[in-house]
């Protein structure tokens, strides 16, 4: 009898095997939708915590962030997206492709593409101008797809801090993070006027603020030319991009992209898998706030002031005008259709149920009888036939294996590398190399660049008036809006985010306003 039973588990058992698709979807809340005119601009504090003790190879999870498309409603059948371009081939977000032909994305999180994995998450923005063909994530590469910068004609991302360094592989923070909040807002902003041509190119300018404990301001935005180069072949999208367009944003989740799993069978030939260890920030109550003070704005938030100024006004403080805020009445969430292996996943309501913890701010509430600590995701589940469901590691069977396997750690990427020609060279910087010791084990490389110099805008052919226009406004920024002054609401509660210190530069003597620090490179210590 006892050789029939080895015998079997030797025909149904099967050791662990690595694979994908360990789990997939987004953990969300939503707003009722702003009132007419608050599509200029959206922000909220976002918690920053150590979700894995180390990222593991293949891992991309984000943590809270927001998505913001042009709003194009009014189109309701025409591809907005080109035959050709990428996104054009999933069929299944058509007729109009609208969700994926322009957005403003990024935030807080891990990617799988991170050259200098460190344990806590990054900050990184991104934007998709043309259908996914490419992204942009800082001013001078993609959104983690390569070494080298992108070509001189897809840069898109304009340095305005002088105080700020914006690596590639994204913003680090100092210390282990444990649930303190980054704010950070996007807010549409007229710093150029707009231009007739083929294509048209609005005033919009899409500026990125940060509120951090050691820093508040803006860091950089999208130069408006980036969201309407793709009507140069396609005039049916003049006027209908993120340069022209308000901003549709409707609420924010974690978005799960990419996890590993292992897979294993145990003797009666059951289908088991483990992820990654996942662990949220509980309080004393089990919950875990990870959206704080969500805020829509109206242009009379600061576009109108900024225009004002750009027209011949005074300047003005860059502080958001309570007057043009829109706080949502109430969020909205329901528990995560998560899936594994392209399938649902039930039962983790007996672990957490996503809440809404005030009107303006969002978590998840871990039940008083979890089965694991509060805080803790489930990291082992069973197969049953259609669907897969969480179990206790207790009720794992030991002949699987998966308690032993151990998931690849994610190694040091190469060197980030921009080119010492073209637009990188001509005008050029006015001084540098500097380098700054961050905190992920990475050594980043700078110069300063006249602000109107950096390579982000020798593709465009500006007239020396335009140019002079906008290099003055940034002057007047440097030395008015400053990284220790409010600019987004405050924290209505809890602490900030702590930037890595190294990020934080000053200006050599001369330079005090007018230039900007450019990251050129950035590899291991």
């Amino acid at each position: 009898m006892a050789g029939e039973v080895c015998g079997d588990r030797a025909v149904h058992a099967r050791p662990p095997e690595l694979r994908s698709k360990g789990l997939q979807g987004y953990i969300s809340f939503r707003t009722p939708e702003p009132p007419e005119g608050y599509g200029a601009g959206m922000g909220f504090y976002s918690a920053a915590w150590s979700l894995v003790d180390g990222p593991p190879a293949n891992f991309q999870i984000g943590l809270a962030g927001c998505w913001i498309m042009p709003d194009n409603r009014d189109n309701r059948d025409t591809p907005l997206c080109p035959e050709g371009t990428r996104a054009r081939r999933w069929k299944e977000r058509g007729p109009t492709w609208s969700s994926v032909f322009q957005t403003i994305e990024g935030g807080l999180g891990y990617w799988a593409g991170n050259h200098f994995p460190y344990g806590p998450p990054k900050f990184s923005m991104n934007g998709t101008p043309q259908c996914y063909d490419y992204e942009i994530g800082s001013p001078g590469w993609s959104f983690f797809y390569s070494d080298t910068a992108l070509p001189d004609d897809q840069l898109g991302l304009a340095q305005l801090s002088n105080r700020l360094l914006i690596p590639p592989d994204g913003l680090p923070f100092a210390g282990r993070p444990n649930g303190e909040f980054l704010g950070y807002a996007w807010m549409a902003l007229p710093l150029t006027e707009p231009s007739a041509g083929e294509p048209p190119t609005g005033e919009q300018s899409w500026t990125c603020f940060l509120t951090a404990a050691n820093f508040r301001g803006p860091i950089a935005f999208y130069i408006p030319e980036t969201w309407s180069k793709i009507g140069r072949s396609y005039p049916f999208v003049y006027g209908r991009g993120l340069d022209s367009r308000p901003g549709r944003m409707g609420g924010g989740a974690m978005e799960i992209n990419t996890v590993p799993r292992w897979e294993a069978r145990d003797a009666l030939g059951r289908r088991f898998s483990k992820i990654p260890e996942l662990r949220f920030p509980v309080g004393p109550d089990g919950r875990a706030c990870l959206v704080r003070d969500v805020v829509y704005y109206s242009r009379a938030a600061l576009y109108d002031a900024v225009r004002a100024w750009r027209d011949g006004g005074a300047p003005c403080s860059g502080q958001f005008d309570p007057r043009g805020m829109w706080k949502p009445p109430s969020l909205f969430t329901q528990m995560p259709p998560l899936r594994q292996d392209d399938l649902p996943i039930q039962g983790l309501e007996k672990f957490f149920q996503p809440v809404v913890l005030d009107p303006v701010s969002w978590g998840l509430q871990w039940a008083t009888n979890a089965p694991l600590a509060p805080g803790q995701f489930p990291s082992y589940f069973r197969y049953e036939g259609d669907h897969w469901v969480p179990v206790h590691p207790s009720e794992v069977p030991a002949e699987t294996g998966l308690a032993e396997v151990k998931f690849l750690p994610l190694r040091p990427g190469r060197p980030y590398t921009s080119p010492t020609t073209g637009a990188w060279a001509r005008p050029g910087p006015v001084r540098g190399p500097f380098q700054a010791k961050l905190l992920d084990g990475s050594v980043v490389t700078y110069y300063w660049y006249r602000f109107i110099d950096q390579p982000s805008f020798q593709q465009y052919n500006w007239s020396e008036e335009k140019k002079a226009r906008l290099q003055k406004m940034v002057e007047v920024i440097h030395t008015m809006w400053t990284p220790d002054r409010e600019y987004m609401p405050p924290l209505s509660r809890g602490d900030l985010v702590t930037l890595d210190p190294a990020l934080l530069v000053t200006p050599p003597p001369g330079l005090e306003v007018g230039y900007v620090p450019i990251v050129t490179h950035q590899a291991a210590q």
